[in-house]
């Protein structure tokens, strides 16, 4: 069964950390693109971050550069999303997805056909 694994998600107060981890089973990540999104109550669903297969290339939305860090150890099969100085406003549901067209390029990442989704991990930002 192929499938991704969000976990790390909880409940933080603003200005703390945590590192969301998407794990795949039954395939290997080393020729997808991984793409964090989140979707917050009410809202439509955004891309946060973008992993090209070897790693080399990243992107990120406007509202979490220089917070947030996309990284991957396609040895562990796993992708990270390491979260600082988090804000209410990042509340949502976080969802990692592989796609493996254009997995050398985070460009227009959030509009392409993902294979794979993971079920999402909550973030609360609260104090």
């Amino acid at each position: 069964q192929f499938q991704l694994v969000e976990s790390g998600g909880g409940l933080v107060q603003p200005g703390g950390s945590l590192r969301l981890s998407c794990a795949a089973s039954g395939f290997t990540l080393d020729y997808y693109a991984i793409g964090w999104f989140r979707q917050a109550p009410g809202k439509e669903r955004e891309g946060v971050s973008c992993i090209t297969s070897s790693g080399v290339s990243t992107k990120y939305a406007d509202s979490v550069k220089g917070r947030f860090t996309i990284f991957r150890d396609n040895a562990k099969n796993t992708v990270y999303l390491q979260m600082n100085s988090l804000k209410p406003e990042d509340t949502a549901v976080y969802y990692c997805a592989a796609a493996s067209s254009f997995h050398y390029s985070c460009s227009g990442y959030v509009s392409r056909e993902q294979d794979y989704w993971g079920q999402g991990t909550q973030v609360t930002v609260s104090s």
